[in-house]
């Protein structure tokens, strides 16, 4: 459960300009890469602004949110309402497993210890650094696995990915974008587009779970903090999106992949 140290207060010596920065920074690296950057977002919240992993946790999963409420419209207007519309049963697939994940998700983060938390965080920036090669550096086919076998196994992944997504503080784009290519067989801007829509629900019920815990109070004690880094990294990803296919992404991908990893072994010497 939540402790004192969990709820850690924000350190007095950060100015707002360096709490909008560090979000600009983060929407960058996202930008670039199609995505909104909340993996690397949450070492920088604990190691430079010194949040335990619950509360980093939680004031990750609010920015996630603002993000993706932001990129949904864009991201319509680059693929026609009716065109997702016709996809709806591969949302609704994995909204049956995500939703249930994500509650699940945010249970077992307001239950771990404190240093349990940490190492289970380390682990996750392992995975997500993976799927960040996987998913940029490859080329993704399908598995093209009959109705009877795609239907559980978009369920099962859709509950990993909401158990995740909850415990990171995540979209959870970076798993969902190559689950749909790969069970579904969707491209990949189709599969960026209906990774939004499960996102978003999936975030809000991680959101009613962690509203049910004392170290939600989080949010309320930082919330200048949280929306000026929000909006850093809102700013951010726009203008790395400015910059997506400026950096060869046989250099840009293993640099991100390599700061992910360097992350997870710092998040798993953490007291």
């Amino acid at each position: 459960m939540a402790t004192d140290k969990d709820l850690a207060p924000l350190p007095t010596t950060h100015s707002m300009p360096v709490v909008f920065g560090a979000g600009a920074g983060i929407g960058v690296l996202g930008g670039m890469i199609g995505l909104g950057g909340a993996e690397f977002r949450l070492p920088l919240l604990i190691s430079l602004f010194a949040f335990a992993a619950l509360s980093a946790v939680i004031l990750n999963k609010a920015m996630s949110l603002v993000v993706v409420l932001v990129a949904l419209p864009a991201r319509l207007a680059s693929v026609p309402a009716a065109e997702l519309a016709a996809r709806w049963p591969v949302a609704v697939n994995l909204l049956a497993g995500s939703l249930l994940g994500a509650w699940a998700g945010a249970s077992w983060a307001v239950r771990m210890r404190s240093a349990t938390l940490y190492k289970v965080l380390a682990a996750l920036m392992v995975l997500m650094a993976a799927a960040l090669l996987v998913t940029h550096t490859t080329t993704l086919g399908t598995l093209a696995l009959p109705l009877w076998a795609q239907v559980p196994c978009g369920v099962v992944a859709g509950f990993g990915i909401g158990v995740v997504a909850a415990i990171m503080g995540v979209a959870g784009g970076e798993l969902l974008i190559p689950t749909i290519v790969l069970l579904f067989g969707e491209d990949i801007k189709t599969a960026g587009s209906l990774s939004l829509l499960v996102s978003l629900p999936t975030m809000l019920v991680a959101f009613a779970r962690y509203s049910r815990d004392g170290s939600f109070a989080v949010l309320g004690a930082h919330a200048r903090f949280t929306m000026v880094m929000a909006a850093g990294s809102v700013a951010g990803a726009v203008l790395g999106g400015l910059l997506l296919g400026v950096f060869p992404d046989l250099v840009l991908i293993p640099a991100l992949a390599v700061i992910l990893l360097l992350s997870a072994v710092k998040l798993a010497r953490h007291d």
